[in-house]
């Protein structure tokens, strides 16, 4: 008996269990392929730089300065206040001590807490008219700002500077024979007066008040001092009350710059007044 025979279709042996290999799938690719067909994988995005750390620098650096100045103003102020203050000399009445247009600082803890000393250098208000009236003077708002906090003179009211001869109780008198100045009869040579003049060309004998001073200038004959003002209220001494304070240091010019000297060798055998 003739077997007949049948060729098995595709289908049939999908059916049996023939295992075809599946290709393998991308996973870059099903999740990360460019939709226009690009083949690049896609990167991680980097930090974008701002400018708020440069900034924050920059502030810190202006706060910094901003402390600096406010700092430097505030010790200035201070200092001008309770310890020093500068003045300028507009006139040749202390030469060569002091020049015309010097810049000068004032100790200002002198004649308080610290006592005053036969020789020193002091400025003192003009309460008593010694100077002719002044024309008022227009400062800038810049000028002001310095004068307030002590960089620059004051020049809002009238000052004297002149040298201390004469201190409460004392007895001071030109001239002796030998035409020096007497202080509670002891005689001065005095190295800091102006080469060549005398010193004193007008006689005088007095007695300083209590808390007063007798002063003169170093250029004696260009000096309207305690001598040429003896018509004035105070006849010529000075209020200790008026005195801003002693003269410590030349500050400009460079070429001028230094300590100042109260040349206290001058008058170290002066005694004391009679009845101290």
């Amino acid at each position: 008996m003739a077997r007949s025979f049948r060729r098995k279709s595709n289908q049939e042996n999908d059916a049996a269990g023939s295992h075809a290999v599946e290709p393998a799938v991308d996973p870059a690719a099903d999740s990360t392929a460019d939709p226009a067909g690009s083949a690049e994988p896609t990167r991680p995005r980097g930090k974008r730089k701002t400018g708020t750390s440069a900034d924050r620098g920059f502030g810190a650096w202006l706060k910094e300065i901003a402390t600096i100045v406010v700092i430097a103003l505030v010790l200035s102020f201070l200092i001008k206040t309770f310890l020093f203050r500068a003045f300028f000399i507009p006139s040749g009445s202390m030469e060569k001590t002091l020049e015309v247009d010097d810049r000068i600082f004032v100790n200002q803890l002198v004649p308080q807490p610290f006592d005053l000393q036969r020789g020193d250098i002091v400025v003192f208000r003009d309460t008593d008219g010694w100077l002719p009236p002044q024309e008022e003077i227009q400062l800038s708002w810049l000028k002001q700002a310095l004068i307030f906090i002590g960089l620059a003179p004051d020049q809002s009211q009238q000052h004297l500077v002149k040298r201390v001869i004469g201190l409460p109780g004392d007895t001071v008198v030109c001239c002796d024979d030998q035409g020096r100045i007497t202080v509670n009869g002891e005689p001065l040579e005095e190295p800091y007066l102006f080469p060549g003049v005398n010193p004193s060309d007008v006689p005088f004998d007095v007695v300083v008040p209590e808390d007063s001073l007798w002063v003169m200038g170093d250029h004696r004959n260009a000096s309207a001092d305690s001598r040429a003002n003896q018509d004035k209220p105070g006849e010529g001494f000075v209020d200790v009350d008026d005195i801003e304070g002693r003269a410590a240091v030349i500050a400009w010019p460079l070429n001028h710059i230094g300590f100042l000297d109260n040349y206290s060798d001058v008058f170290e055998g002066v005694p004391e007044p009679a009845g101290s």
